[in-house]
């Protein structure tokens, strides 16, 4: 893995953003509204799951750490990609603990996390309610378990996921200008 320099002085300066979270806390809404109203190439990171992971994870079973591992990679390559040409992106990707927010970050060192918190209750009832995706209600209460939210020293922005995608999309942008404004 060869990281991206994506804040070299002079050069175009590209946002890598990442919506993080546990299943149901809105990282596709939030992402892909996020990315439209930036400007910016959105990664549905679920669409590049092998199709081993998906199998599982659609009968039952979560992911363990090994099994993330080229998942992640995939996500950041496509991150770092779009920086190589001056394309900002917005993905959507659990990053559940700090460990896959770390490679991630070995792809693009200036990624900020944006993190809509979101109750066991909610994210159940949204995965429960979704139609024709692999990952099952009952698959919830495991990534709760293995969460480890962002902390001070990683740059990200916290939510209060059970608001409006609007309201959530347009706090997410204030917050990450005023980041990567005190970074410039």
């Amino acid at each position: 893995m060869t990281p991206v320099d994506d804040a070299a002085p002079g050069a175009r300066r590209a946002r890598v953003i990442v919506v993080m979270g546990v299943a149901g806390c809105g990282k596709t809404a939030i992402g892909s509204l996020l990315a439209q109203r930036m400007g910016c190439r959105f990664i549905e990171g679920d669409s590049l799951h092998p199709p081993e992971n998906v199998a599982r994870m659609a009968s039952g079973r979560p992911l363990t750490d090994e099994l993330r591992v080229g998942w992640l990679d995939r996500i950041g390559s496509e991150m770092s990609s779009s920086v190589r040409r001056g394309e900002s992106v917005v993905a959507a990707c659990s990053a559940l603990k700090r460990i896959y927010r770390d490679q991630l970050r070995g792809h693009a060192p200036s990624v900020v996390f944006v993190y809509p918190e979101v109750d066991r209750e909610t994210a159940s009832r949204r995965v429960g309610s979704r139609q024709g995706h692999f990952m099952p209600a009952s698959l919830v209460e495991s990534q709760f378990a293995i969460l480890e939210p962002p902390q001070a020293d990683e740059r990200a922005v916290m939510l209060n996921g059970s608001r409006a995608i609007d309201e959530l999309v347009d706090q997410a942008r204030r917050e990450i200008e005023s980041l990567t404004r005190d970074r410039a």
